[in-house]
């Protein structure tokens, strides 16, 4: 009798130990596949990644391509204009003179260079006060007044010109306070003192044409006197830092 009742539990021992084993290996297939699973789908989102960035650098470098061939074709357009110019300057050297004289001429007006020659010497000054004016403002150098001789100046050649030793550039400010000129935020009193450097018979002749600049300064009641230099000379002008 007990023979019989220790095989069934043997028996049984040997069941439950088989269905344990099942059950673990089981869940060791189930976990497993889980796993795998979750890596193929971190996998497929990591490829996916990959494969965004991968189009986003494609298309950078296509416009970079792009951007760089637009580069390159502007390049040879530059260098074409470059050897237009060279052959024109070889055929004509009286033309690439010309040009070279001009381009001094625009640095003597900018103020570039330090101007030295010929030229005259023009100065003004206030008028004397008539007690019957009713306004003293009629007898004062005012800024249109430099205007008016300047602009003749420029026009009749000159190639530099300085007020009271302030060379006076293509882009100066004047500006009139009283009996005072400001010139590039520089006062000066009267007299004013323009020198100019340039062809004198040509500058001369031009101011003194009849109903020209110097008439009409002396009939704003301007005190006027001309007078030829034959070495004017002018630093070229400071650039403020």
């Amino acid at each position: 009798m007990m023979n019989k009742k220790n095989s069934k539990e043997n028996f049984l021992s040997r069941k439950q130990f088989q269905l344990l084993i099942v059950c673990v290996t089981m869940g060791f297939i189930i976990g497993y596949s889980y796993n795998q699973a979750k890596d193929n789908r971190d996998a497929g989102s990591t490829n996916k990644a990959l494969l965004e960035q991968e189009d986003s650098y494609r298309e950078e470098l296509i416009a970079q391509q792009e951007r760089n061939k637009e580069l390159s074709e502007e390049a040879n357009a530059l260098q074409e204009k470059i050897r237009k110019y060279e052959k024109s300057f070889v055929a004509s050297k009286k033309d690439y003179t010309k040009l070279v004289d001009e381009a001094e001429d625009l640095r003597l007006l900018l103020g570039d260079l330090n101007a030295e020659g010929k030229g005259i010497r023009i100065t003004l000054q206030d008028g004397d006060y008539d007690r019957k004016s009713a306004n003293p403002n009629d007898y004062i150098v005012h800024e249109s007044h430099i205007f008016k001789l300047l602009n003749e100046l420029k026009i009749s050649g000159a190639q530099a010109i300085a007020i009271n030793g302030q060379r006076v550039l293509a882009n100066s400010y004047i500006r009139c306070n009283g009996p005072v000129i400001t010139i590039d935020g520089k006062q000066h009193p009267a007299p004013f003192v323009v020198e100019v450097v340039g062809d004198s018979a040509t500058l001369i002749a031009a101011l003194n044409l009849n109903g020209g600049v110097v008439d009409q300064l002396l009939n704003d009641n301007i005190v006027v006197s001309l007078e030829e230099d034959q070495k004017l000379t002018m630093p070229k002008a400071k650039v403020e830092s």
